[in-house]
Parts: C-alpha cells; sequence; structure tokens
C-alpha cells in the first residue's frame, strides 16, 4: 500500500520541464567561461615573415582577324508540277416537280463529305451547294 502522508512526485515528462532548461544554462555558462579571451599577457614577439618565392605572370594576347563571310550562292530551279485528276459524278434522275420527296434538300457539312460523296465540285444553284463550302466566293464550291 501507498503511503498517504508521502509527497507526491511529479511524471517524467514533468521533470524534463527543469532539467532540460537547466543543462541549457550550465551550456551557456561553459560556454562562458571558456571564451574569456584566454591569457592575454604575452611577451612573444611576431614571427618575423619568411621569405617567400617571387612569382611573375606574363600574358601574352595575339588578336585574329575576324573571317570574311563566304560569298553566298543562290540557285533557282523552276519545276513545273503537274497533276491528274480523274473525277467520276453520277446524277441522278430528279422526281417530278410535285413531288414531295424533296430531292434538293442536300447538306454537306465541309468539302470532305462532298469529295466522299463523289459530288464536287458543286456549282451555284446545283443540289448541295452552300456558301460556306465556296471560299473564293466564285460560284464552284470545293473546287479544290
Amino acid at each position: 500500500m501507498s503511503n498517504p502522508y508521502a509527497t507526491p512526485q511529479p511524471p517524467k515528462w514533468a521533470r524534463k520541464r527543469y532539467v532540460l532548461p537547466a543543462l541549457a544554462v550550465a551550456l551557456f555558462a561553459g560556454v562562458g567561461i571558456g571564451a574569456d579571451g584566454g591569457d592575454t599577457t604575452t611577451d612573444a614577439k611576431p614571427a618575423a615573415a619568411a621569405p617567400r618565392p617571387t612569382v611573375t605572370v606574363t600574358a601574352t594576347t595575339t588578336e585574329t582577324a575576324a573571317p570574311e563571310p563566304a560569298a553566298t550562292v543562290t540557285a533557282t530551279k523552276t519545276v513545273k508540277a503537274t497533276r491528274t485528276v480523274r473525277a467520276t459524278r453520277t446524277v441522278t434522275a430528279q422526281p417530278a416537280a410535285d413531288s414531295d420527296s424533296g430531292g434538293d434538300d442536300v447538306y454537306y457539312a465541309n468539302c470532305t463529305e462532298v469529295r466522299a460523296a463523289g459530288a464536287a465540285p458543286i456549282h451555284r444553284g446545283e443540289p448541295g451547294y452552300a456558301s460556306h463550302l465556296d471560299r473564293d466566293n466564285d460560284g464552284i464550291a470545293c473546287d479544290t
């Protein structure tokens, strides 16, 4: 059984609160004592400077002229490119005017679709012609 009259001991972590600062103070006091400057009453004369070898550095620079640029040679060669394009177009008969089938309702989003359908080039007034397909506004869509 524990003694009811004994003074309670602080936990171990509480002891560190006192021990660590005390060690820090002792350390600084020791450093301060050791740093008093040492013995300042010395009668010794400073040592004479020992003779040293003399070093002489000689630098030589040489200037060279910049090389002249080489002559520029320009050769022009004319090349004629020939491109053969074979286009086939299938034309189907248009339905009668009184028919409700709407044969003129052809729409292409871009010239790639027109070429895939085999309808390029499309002239103004033909089914499928739209101004967004005619870049140069000459009346012929997807001509290039």
